[in-house]
């Protein structure tokens, strides 16, 4: 654990001084310190820091959601709504048409739907954070969309198990996921209603005593969301959702910090001793065509929640490449494709998938205004600035 972090902080300031994100740098410490490479092995067995991984991404979410306000949620809900099912509606339905277009088998494209649609929260808290657009109007929408795709991804989840355990009736499908619907909707219904309870009973004084009862109950919520079979993720989202309102949420907020920064730092680069740079080569070609389609998509979903909200050229570039990244979601698809004995493509071809747009995506959020000055708008308002900054003459 120690290696991990030293390993991570090492490379991530070497980075930072060409100015690269960190989050590829935190995943090329794993892949460099892990079994899949030449040299030294720091850990051999990935599984070994899955408790911490965990934890990370637990609290990635659960700050994402001391963030989102539920005021946000009874302003914005059906915008929210109409911007997330279009971008699972482009991304999601792109992946399905791509899985079968390989012809691996339709279990195989009902895997690569999934992995192409669905966003990597975790790399999304952590480029708004970074590039310090938490408070930016655009976010509220990336934020939005994000909520939808976990909704859909619990859904999905109880779904797809079924099928890939091959399940012989539609019953057991339908009854998973009702249990995983259900709950959603009594978390959601906690978020709703009970704020003022639970601000009382995390109301404290003492910092420990605070810290200890916030960590407490994220990790307890998502621990009892993975056995209703709801990510863990969503679980600590709509803990963080609710304490972020109460009297107590700007001081959460300022402690949790270092225990976000440090364990979601794990999280990458555990992600990272899982890839094996080996067996990229064979699925390269795929892997190719899936980044560019994604980013396709992403510009389109981008272009439609900016219609949604009028947003300009700017905010539209940053929804798009923001949401890009692709990760946790995949990975446990791949471990439920290996389970399951499908193609063994799958795995190569989601890792490599994955650690190339999770290296892409940050470098492209903080370049958004590339993208910007293409897109309809763009170079109307780049001359207006121009203008603008001409001395007139007198």
């Amino acid at each position: 654990m120690g290696g991990a972090f030293l390993a991570a902080a090492v490379l991530a300031r070497l980075g930072g001084r060409i100015g690269l994100p960190t989050i590829p740098l935190f995943i090329l410490a794993g892949i460099l310190l892990g079994p899949h490479t030449p040299g030294y092995t720091l850990l051999s067995n990935p599984h070994d820091l899955e408790m911490l991984s965990a934890l990370g991404l637990v609290l990635l979410l659960f700050y994402l959601g001391l963030e989102f306000h539920l005021d946000d949620l009874r302003t914005g809900g059906r915008k929210m709504a109409v911007a997330g099912g279009t971008y699972l509606a482009l991304n999601v339905g792109a992946g399905l048409l791509f899985g079968f277009t390989l012809g691996w088998g339709t279990s195989e494209a009902l895997v690569l739907a999934g992995v192409l649609g669905i966003s990597s929260s975790a790399i999304v808290t952590k480029i708004l954070v970074d590039l310090g657009r938490i408070g930016h109007p655009e976010t509220r929408p990336i934020l939005g969309i994000i909520v939808v795709e976990d909704i859909f991804l619990a859904l999905y989840l109880a779904a797809l198990q079924p099928i890939l355990s091959g399940a012989d009736s539609l019953s057991a499908a339908l009854v998973d996921g009702g249990k995983a619907f259900g709950f959603l909707l009594l978390l959601a219904l906690a978020a709703r209603f009970g704020t003022k309870i639970v601000g009382r009973l995390m109301n404290t004084e003492d910092d420990e005593l605070l810290v200890i009862s916030f960590l407490g109950a994220a990790v307890f919520v998502a621990g009892v969301s993975e056995m209703f079979g709801v990510a863990d993720a969503i679980g600590a989202f709509m803990v963080g959702l609710m304490l972020g309102s109460t009297s107590s949420g700007d001081r959460i907020r300022r402690l949790v910090h270092p225990l976000r920064d440090a364990f979601g730092a794990i999280f990458f680069f555990a992600f990272g001793l899982s890839i094996d740079p080996g067996d990229l080569p064979s699925v390269l070609w795929p892997v190719l065509v899936a980044v560019v389609l994604t980013l396709a998509m992403n510009i389109a979903a981008g272009l439609a929640a900016a219609k949604v909200y009028s947003f300009g050229a700017q905010a539209t570039s940053n929804i798009a490449t923001t949401l890009v990244a692709r990760g946790e979601f995949a990975l446990i698809l791949a471990t439920m494709a290996a389970a399951a004995g499908l193609d063994e493509r799958l795995s190569p071809f989601i890792a490599g998938y994955v650690l190339l747009l999770a290296v892409l995506a940050p470098l492209a959020a903080g370049r958004s205004h590339w993208l910007a000055r293409v897109l309809p708008g763009g170079r109307e308002k780049d001359g207006q600035q121009d203008q603008e900054k001409v001395p007139v003459a007198t």
